[in-house]
């Protein structure tokens, strides 16, 4: 089974569209710089109140027709301090932190499997690299949090993610023979298909693609880009 991360959740609305279209992860950006940045007091009522949603909507079906259960909750972060990331956790009940900016492996370990590390490398020598620093496999999967290594996302030589720019496929498609990993970047219900059948990752990440304005999630581009990724392996 291929999993699929909604990122930029920044409303309720939104959060709930993607649970119930089967997502299994929701990102939330708690980076100021970010157009899809969130409030750790907004994500904590997003996750709160899509928990008790979800919870409520399987408690009122019959059980034959529960196709869902609740989303793992991951933040993600650019270089803020280690205990800053472990109080938003907490406040916001999240299940795991993805570090997207210069944070060192010690950093990500010192997590206990509760932090991956997302790569945006311009090489394959300079991903190997980088995947033998951070691709630790201390990950504790449970029911909510699957074991992830890295997420790969497009190159850029400033931006830290978020930019629509198509990762390199082959590039990460000799990372995830290795290694469970993310694919982000530039994702759309349009390609997604073919980057799974491509790269055969753990799970894929979009943001940007499924979006109708930055930080406003599609319902239709939400339930396609799912529908495309389960199609895509059968």
């Amino acid at each position: 089974m291929t999993i699929v991360k909604i990122c930029g959740i920044t409303n309720l609305e939104d959060a709930i569209t993607a649970a119930e279209a089967g997502a299994d992860m929701l990102g939330f950006i708690f980076y100021p710089p970010s157009a899809r940045y969130v409030a750790p007091e907004t994500a904590r009522k997003i996750v709160q109140s899509s928990k008790f949603k979800v919870q409520n909507r399987q408690q009122n079906l019959e059980p034959e027709t529960l196709n869902f259960e609740r989303p793992a909750f991951v933040g993600v972060f650019v270089n803020s301090p280690a205990e800053e990331i472990r109080e938003i956790m907490d406040f916001c009940g999240l299940d795991l932190a993805q570090l997207h900016g210069d944070e060192s492996p010690e950093m990500v370990a010192s997590f206990g499997g509760r932090a991956f590390k997302a790569i945006n490398p311009s090489s394959p020598e300079q991903a190997e690299r980088l995947a033998q620093k951070f691709a630790f496999s201390i990950n504790r999967p449970s029911r909510f949090t699957p074991h992830v290594s890295l997420l790969i996302d497009a190159f850029h030589p400033t931006e830290r993610g978020g930019t629509g720019k198509i990762a390199d496929w082959d590039l990460a498609a000799q990372l995830a023979r290795r290694y469970p990993i993310l694919l982000a970047g530039g994702l759309t219900p349009q390609n997604v298909a073919a980057a799974v059948r491509t790269v055969r990752p753990l799970g894929v990440d979009v943001s940007s693609g499924v979006e109708a304005s930055k930080g406003k999630k599609d319902p239709a581009k939400v339930r396609a880009f799912v529908e495309q990724v389960k199609l895509a392996i059968g």
